[in-house]
């Protein structure tokens, strides 16, 4: 090729795409925006009707504007109580689990073991297995074993699921760690205990959050595997199931609305701590 027509080609225009990108950008955003409003019209719908005025037993219907459904949160005892229940079951559960899950990730990530495949797999087994399949063999379990169905069964099955979420969350947030600080901290002196609470906890608080406010909504929002295992305790889904057939009060909808944004308010509380550490 001659110096000319090298130079042709480092001169030439480059061709033209065809078709104009703004339009594949602007479809692009109109479907994200379409998936975004599906999927938060049901929390919309839930906010909305909590403000709604029913004329009769079923709040199914938008018949009025009120503010007296906030007024008074706690107007059913019943569903009161089996709110705190499952906010005492979800807080209760999720300690267990994360204190467990956490172990867990930790040694699957430090240690090799044989049999370490095994429970891989035994982990992935709630996260993939129907809740159907999990709730009616723990009920068998718990019948097998002769134990009464209530609080105590219904914390043991939420354990049982919690544990594996929280397990894999902290250890994929273990997976970059650097093993070398907790030598070079041992190699000034620490214990290893010391050196797990000063160091590597530290290092692996954030996956451990995150684990458990999903352990937390995991256990609050269970029904199916609930069902199986509660007898006649009745928990916060449980009840809303059943008032779907008798009785469905705006309580409801206020109770669950105040559940979301005192969710969002820890999660935004949580991220500006987290960004001020890494500013700080």
């Amino acid at each position: 090729m001659t110096t000319q027509a090298i130079a042709d080609v480092g001169t030439a225009e480059p061709k033209k795409v065809k078709g104009n990108p703004r339009w594949g950008d602007l479809i692009l955003r109109i479907v994200a925006g379409l998936v975004l409003f599906y999927l938060f019209l049901p929390i919309f719908v839930i906010i909305l009707f909590s403000f709604n005025d029913p004329k009769g037993k079923f709040n199914y219907s938008w018949q009025g504007f009120t503010l007296d459904n906030w007024a008074h949160p706690f107007k059913y005892p019943a569903l009161t109580d089996a709110l705190k229940l499952s906010l005492n079951v979800a807080a209760v559960s999720t300690a267990f689990a994360l204190v467990l899950g956490t172990l867990v990730a930790v040694a699957l990530v430090r240690q090799r073991f044989r049999g370490m495949t095994a429970v891989d797999t035994f982990l992935i087994l709630p996260l993939t297995a129907p809740e159907v399949v999990m709730g009616a063999a723990l009920l068998t379990l718990f019948l097998d074993l002769s134990w009464a169905a209530g609080y105590t069964t219904i914390l043991i099955a939420h354990i049982a699921f919690e544990i594996s979420f929280i397990a894999m969350t902290v250890r994929a947030r273990m997976r970059g760690f650097d093993w070398t600080l907790e030598d070079a901290s041992m190699d000034l002196g620490a214990s290893p205990t010391r050196t797990f609470f000063k160091v590597t906890l530290p290092l692996i608080i954030p996956g451990i959050v995150a684990a458990g406010m999903l352990s937390f909504a995991l256990s609050l929002d269970d029904f199916i595997i609930t069902y199986f295992v509660s007898g006649s305790t009745v928990t916060y889904p449980l009840y809303v199931n059943a008032a779907v057939k008798a009785a469905v009060p705006p309580q409801i909808n206020v109770l669950a609305t105040a559940i979301l944004l005192i969710s969002l308010i820890l999660l935004a509380v949580g991220t500006l701590y987290r960004r001020k550490r890494i500013e700080g």
